[in-house]
This record gives C-alpha cells, structure tokens and sequence, in this order.
C-alpha cells in the first residue's frame, strides 16, 4: 500500500513538473509604448523630494506602458493618458500602436494598473473585455462611492459597474500562472500601488517600477515625493525593488524616466 501511495505521489509530482516545464515553455517579450507627450523637463527639488535633495536638478519624465506577450496571450501594463488630456496626450493611442503589430483590443487578456492616477489609467476603457488586476486598496479608492481628488475613476465605469472583470489584488499575483509575470505589491506611492516583474530569456529579468519611484536620484538614495500617500511604505517598496533587482541580477526600467525606458527597443521591437 505504501509503495503504491509513494509511486501514484511520484507519478503527481512528474506531472506537476512536467506542467511546470510546459507552462515555462511559453515565450516571453516585453515592448515600450509611447503613453503621453513629454513637456519641458521639471525641476524636482520641491514636489519629487520631501528632504530637498536635488537642488537645480531638472528631470525630463515622459509616459511610458507596455505590452506583453506571452506565448499566444497579451498584457498591457499601464493605458497612459486619456486622449483628450491636455497637452500631454499621447501622440497616437494605444489601441492604434498595438494595430501595429497586429494586436486588437479584445486580444489583450489582462491589463495590470500600477496605481490609479490619469496617467497611467487614461486608455483602460478602450480593453473592456481585458480582466484589470490592480492593487486591492486602489481598487477600493477607484469604487468609491465618492472617489477621492486624484483617483481617475471615470474610464474604469464598465468594471465598477461589474460588466467588466477585475481581479483586486491583496498580494502579488503570478500573472500566468508560471512565474513569468509578477504584479508585485509596492505601496507607498498611493495606497496599493503595484509595480511588475517581467522574465526574459535573453535580456533576464526586467522591473518596471510604476511610480514606486519617478527618476533615478530618487531611486538611488531611496527619495520619496512629498506628495506620497506614505513616507515608510515608499522608503521599504523601494528597498524590495531594489532587494528583487539584485537577487536576480534584473534591470529596473522607471517608468517616467527617460533614461531608463531607452534601456528597452523602440517599438514596435520587442525585448526577449
């Protein structure tokens, strides 16, 4: 009975392994999109650093998301700008940039939100067939009854009014199921702000930040905007970040820092 037992859990545990192996087989790749029109670069010292830490320090933030592809399933990470949003919309929308490669909108199976701010949700009603995965209290703030000054409740209509799915993620969340793609938890920013984990094969791993930080000194030296939901949160999402990147020897892509993007090809190429 007992070597029956042990050769039906072996036999278990070579299937699980070898649905591992399968689920590890899918190709992963990772392009930029063009979310906003940057303007003129920003002086930082006052709003980006509550200790004052970049005296004359000019940043030149743009608008960046991206688009995943993993085996024949997409992900959009981040919608950007409205279209209609004053002066800094994007240039071309992020329906008509996935055109490029073929992608239609229904195609997109998730949209993961950083957090909840215009320029990272300003497109999301265009995917209302995508399951939204966001940061459970972003989610709370979203669905509000009367959603606070900041939070860009209007696009995500379809999802509060329950047409739409949306998983309110409490922890992090192994997107596909093969820890290819995880939505990791990083609060400090807004209340459940998330940042993403992307594995490559040849580039390796890559951490797209989100606004968990804004630009590289502050990442740097652990900076925090004085307009933050919460000093400590920020202070220990960017200690994991950083913890994350070195043990897995990964490449940090700031969202809204030029510099860091350009670390990725022009799409529509695709890192692998």
């Amino acid at each position: 009975m007992n070597r029956m037992l042990t050769g039906v859990a072996l036999g278990a545990g070579l299937l699980i392994a070898g649905l591992a192996t399968t689920a590890h087989a899918a190709d992963v790749t990772l392009a930029r999109l063009d979310c906003g029109t940057p303007q003129d670069p920003v002086v930082v010292n006052d709003r980006f650093s509550d200790t004052y830490a970049f005296p004359g320090l000019k940043v030149q933030f743009v608008f960046s998301c991206y688009v995943i592809k993993h085996g024949d399933e997409h992900m959009l990470w981040d919608t950007g700008h409205s279209m209609a949003a004053p002066n800094v919309a994007p240039k071309v929308s992020v329906v008509d940039q996935l055109a490029r490669i073929d992608v239609k909108p229904d195609q997109i199976k998730y949209v993961g939100i950083s957090h909840y701010h215009a320029d990272h949700t300003g497109q999301i009603d265009s995917f209302p067939k995508a399951t939204v995965l966001i940061g459970a209290r972003e989610w709370e703030a979203i669905s509000s009854a009367k959603p606070a000054q900041g939070v860009n409740a209007r696009p995500f209509e379809g999802w509060i009014k329950g047409e739409n799915k949306v998983e309110a993620l409490p922890i992090d969340k192994d997107v596909f199921g093969d820890g290819s793609v995880i939505v990791l938890r990083t609060p400090g920013h807004t209340p459940g702000h998330s940042s993403l984990l992307v594995k490559l094969a040849q580039m390796g791993p890559v951490i797209i930040t989100g606004d968990a930080v804004h630009f590289r000194e502050n990442y740097d030296t652990d900076g925090v905007p004085a307009f933050n939901f919460d000093r400590a949160q920020t202070v220990a999402s960017i200690e994991r970040l950083k913890k994350i990147a070195a043990s897995l020897k990964g490449t940090v892509i700031i969202q809204h820092d030029a510099r860091d993007v350009e670390k990725l090809p022009v799409f529509p190429a695709f890192a692998k």
